[in-house]
């Protein structure tokens, strides 16, 4: 594996934790697709640093199941928003 590769699933590994990112936020930093990430942080970092790779698991997975959550919080503002413009 190349050496910038390596130190790009590093660095996204390390901000995901630090700021509880999702995939897509994660994304949007670093500029690359959200299958970049996870490929970045399922198999890549499981290869260079297991540790890690664990930590950034715990926190998608509560991304994960906290999502339907946000996406209806995101809909009912939407939708609020629509309703102070008319």
């Amino acid at each position: 594996m190349k050496e910038y590769i390596e130190e790009r699933a590093m660095e996204i590994g390390t901000y995901i934790i630090e700021s509880n990112a999702t995939v897509r936020q994660t994304a949007r930093k670093f500029g690359v697709s959200k299958s970049t990430v996870h490929k970045d942080v399922s198999d890549r970092l499981t290869y260079i640093n297991p540790a890690l790779a664990k930590e950034v698991r715990k926190v998608l997975d509560v991304n994960k199941a906290e999502r339907h959550i946000r996406g209806g919080l995101a809909t009912k503002e939407k939708y609020l928003h629509k309703r102070e413009t008319i």
